[in-house]
């Protein structure tokens, strides 16, 4: 007999989620823009909501009721078909947990958010990837790698780490295709940064189908990374598992109240969209005016571009150059793009700094 505790072979085999740097060599601070953030901070509303928090001996509303309450009106949802997380993570996490298991497989396409293989793991199910069409999600090959044992299929759209984002035709398409007893969870982290009346219809799938799940967050186009709020919604079985799922207390009061405020303040969240479309599209012709050099941008819906180095600039000495330049990338080999940097839209100014040095080193490789 053992006589420590013997963690499950599953768990053990983990690996865990690294975040984005913020720091350089020996510790020196980098303009972190390695983990998608929003550059114009939230709200100026949601702060003054941090700002006048009180009470904070007693514990939060367990089921965020007014913020569901508000979601709901926004996006035309029953509040009981809306849960709330810390973050769109835990939505994910319980959603995999209620669904999937030892000998079950979770899919996702290839180049997906690098949480979700860990997803997967944590409950002993086993993490496909399907492969993408030049780093656009391939419904052809989700469906061509699904088996009986499939029980999850997640789909980020926009997707992370690409930018890349398929219609609502596609997303459909996917759904009826898949069998009835498997869960598509669309993750919709980004959808706040689509260009305007661009919709992927999956709000509506999850609206008519006992098998669909959206989730969504306040941490990127809203601004309140620091305060982790999620949410979910779908059909009512699928919302009570995610609730006998999820932590007792799971959203602060303070995030509540943040996010209220955030929700209601369109105006911040209009600027956001605009200024992240205009640097976007500023950084993006910059980089494919370097396509003689072997780099170039994915086209991007999000809140970054995915960058490749395809030429004589590796994406390590890319990586160097800008951390050299003060800032923080996030460089990818650990999902199978070793040549590839995610830089996330900061500011135009700060943009186009990180396009010139990339210019300055495709030419001293030249």
């Amino acid at each position: 007999m053992p006589d420590t505790p013997q963690m499950k072979p599953w768990i053990e085999a983990i690996h865990a989620y690294t975040p984005g740097r913020s720091t350089g060599a020996g510790g020196r601070p980098l303009v972190k823009l390695s983990a998608n953030e929003n550059p114009l901070g939230c709200s100026p509303d949601a702060l003054t909501a941090l700002r006048d928090a009180d009470n904070l001996a007693r514990y939060p509303d367990p089921d965020a009721t007014a913020l569901r309450e508000a979601i709901g009106a926004k996006h035309r949802i029953a509040p009981a078909r809306i849960a709330c997380g810390a973050g769109s993570g835990e939505m994910l996490q319980c959603a995999v947990q209620a669904f999937a298991g030892p000998g079950d497989e979770m899919l996702f396409a290839e180049y997906s958010f690098s949480l979700y293989p860990l997803l997967a793991m944590k409950v002993g199910a086993k993490p496909v990837g399907a492969p993408m069409n030049d780093y656009v999600v391939s419904v052809d090959a989700l469906l061509a790698a699904a088996t009986e044992r499939t029980r999850v299929v997640l789909l980020d759209n926009p997707n992370n780490p690409c930018g890349s984002w398929i219609d609502f035709r596609e997303v459909k398409r996917l759904h009826d295709n898949l069998p009835r007893d498997v869960l598509l969870v669309v993750d919709q982290a980004y959808a706040e940064y689509l260009g305007v009346g661009l919709d992927d219809g999956a709000l509506d799938l999850a609206a008519e189908h006992g098998n669909v799940l959206v989730t969504r967050t306040f941490s990127k186009a809203y601004g309140l990374a620091a305060e982790r709020i999620g949410w979910a919604t779908g059909a009512p079985e699928l919302v009570g598992a995610i609730n006998k799922l999820r932590g007792a207390f799971n959203v602060s009061a303070t995030g509540q109240r943040a996010a209220l405020a955030g929700l209601a303040d369109e105006q911040f969240l209009s600027h956001s969209q605009t200024e992240n479309a205009g640097a976007r599209t500023a950084f993006t012709a910059a980089i494919d005016a370097l396509g003689n050099h072997g780099i170039r941008a994915v086209p991007s819906e999000a809140n970054f571009v995915l960058v490749l180095f395809e030429g004589e600039l590796s994406a390590d000495a890319a990586m160097s150059a800008i951390e050299a330049g003060g800032y923080a990338v996030r460089h990818l080999p650990g999902q199978g793009l070793p040549y590839a940097l995610r830089i996330t839209i900061g500011t135009r100014a700060q943009m186009d700094e990180i396009a010139e040095i990339l210019r300055q080193a495709a030419q001293a490789t030249a």
